[in-house]
């Protein structure tokens, strides 16, 4: 059987609320309201990606090495436990100063992990957004080979 050339991480057509409907309980309307949020900064309409991220808008990236692709400009991924917010990579370092006013939370090099939005202040994930959408426009809009 021949492999598929398609990239895992591509818009799937799938409806947004059957990922949205993998938060149960209280995370579920907390869901609805990342999606809000992400639109709200992004201005694009929520698509899904990799059948399990919610993204927003899109923008290519071409690294060193070669390998290049198509990601979405926001990202978040609901589910059953937790919601993983997708920023710029090492955010933590980057940004610590907000990181540490966040509240209830884990991280990974690029990944954002709340298990309850209720526990983090909401106007510093608003900040991380922020800087995480003008962040991304900056690095790969320059790498387009037109400077």
């Amino acid at each position: 059987m021949a492999k598929s050339k398609l990239p895992a991480m591509r818009p799937t057509g799938e409806p947004v609320s059957e990922v949205l409907d993998r938060a149960r309980g209280p995370r579920r309307a907390e869901a609805d309201r990342l999606c809000e949020l992400l639109g709200e900064f992004s201005g694009d309409t929520p698509v899904v990606w990799a059948s399990r991220i919610i993204g927003f808008g899109e923008i290519e990236y071409l690294y060193d090495s070669g390998h290049s692709g198509t990601m979405p400009l926001l990202a978040f991924s609901p589910s059953a436990s937790k919601h993983t917010i997708y920023l710029t990579s090492d955010f933590p370092q980057g940004w610590p100063e907000l990181v540490e006013k966040l509240g209830k939370h884990t991280n990974g090099t690029a990944c954002l992990y709340l298990t309850r939005l209720s526990d983090v202040d909401i106007d510093v994930l608003r900040q991380l957004l922020e800087q995480t959408l003008e962040h991304t426009r900056s690095e790969w809009s320059s790498r387009d080979g037109s400077d």
